[in-house]
């Protein structure tokens, strides 16, 4: 038993060391099943603590990340936050005829940067967006580039004002279960991201400062420390123009953002000054 909690915790160091992901204490049939993976995926030969070694003095980096990161998403997740940019960020936006620039820092498979720019083109088609999209994770990012997901027509993954036929193709696909489809987002959409692999525990980030209108922040800062958490928003937070507003995930805390900030929604954050 002992040598399995050495081995648990010379993956939670790994892991920390990589990405600034904490896992609890209480993750332990999910890191078993996720070194058989990162076994299956490498194709090592070793044992899984020659494997560990390896990968600590530099080899199967990338491999080790995406197998130990959480990808948990879907188009809309808590869509009071896609309301409010719809119903009070965007409008501001068709007057001045500005671009709008948002980002989404845990881009994982495109559900949601691709809900982002969906709401933008039902407030209006013709205004001027980007959004860039990060994640740590290369795997989620290539299904994100290719855009392409199952979905159940009896879903109510979709709020009622989003009419999916008009953002993806249907495309034909056997093998899938029930009522299930896949469907494509089409070109527009496409154009209106960009994805890239990025670190929330870098540093610094590769943006300039008051550089985004928009950020989303969701569900992703559970998997970090407190303190890790409270570095990542401020770092997030230069980013914003004052202004801006910022999402973050309904169990989340702005932690000391709140001195800088105005509360407008739930976990909806107004920048009001840049942090001294």
């Amino acid at each position: 038993m002992e040598n399995i909690k050495e081995l648990h915790s010379k993956v939670k160091k790994i892991l920390y060391s990589l990405t600034g992901i904490t896992l609890t204490e209480n993750k332990d049939i999910m890191i078993n099943n996720r070194l058989d993976k990162l076994k299956r995926n490498t194709k090592h030969s070793g044992s899984i603590d020659e494997l560990l070694g390896e990968i600590i003095d530099g080899k199967y980096t990338t491999e080790f990340i995406n197998t130990f990161t959480t990808n948990k998403t879907h188009f809309f997740r808590e869509d009071f936050h896609f309301v409010d940019l719809k119903d009070r960020v965007l409008p501001s936006f068709i007057n001045s005829r500005d671009e709008i620039k948002m980002y989404c820092s845990a881009a994982s498979t495109g559900e949601e940067p691709y809900s982002m720019a969906i709401t933008v083109k039902e407030v209006d088609p013709s205004l001027k967006a980007s959004i860039t999209a990060t994640d740590i994770d290369t795997d989620v990012l290539q299904q994100a580039a290719n855009g392409i997901y199952r979905f159940q027509k009896s879903s109510k993954e979709f709020p009622d004002w989003i009419k999916p036929q008009k953002y993806f193709k249907r495309r034909i696909q056997k093998n899938l279960v029930g009522d299930e489809i896949l469907i494509k987002v089409n070109d527009d959409l496409k154009k209106m991201v960009t994805f890239g692999q990025m670190n929330l525990n870098d540093n610094s980030y590769p943006f300039p400062k008051n550089q985004f209108d928009v950020v989303f922040c969701r569900n992703v800062l559970i998997y970090f420390s407190v303190e890790d958490q409270n570095t990542i928003l401020k770092k997030l937070f230069s980013l914003l123009k004052i202004g801006g507003t910022l999402y973050i995930g309904h169990s989340e805390n702005p932690h000391d953002l709140i001195n800088y900030s105005k509360r407008v929604g739930q976990n909806i954050f107004v920048k009001i000054k840049d942090i001294d």
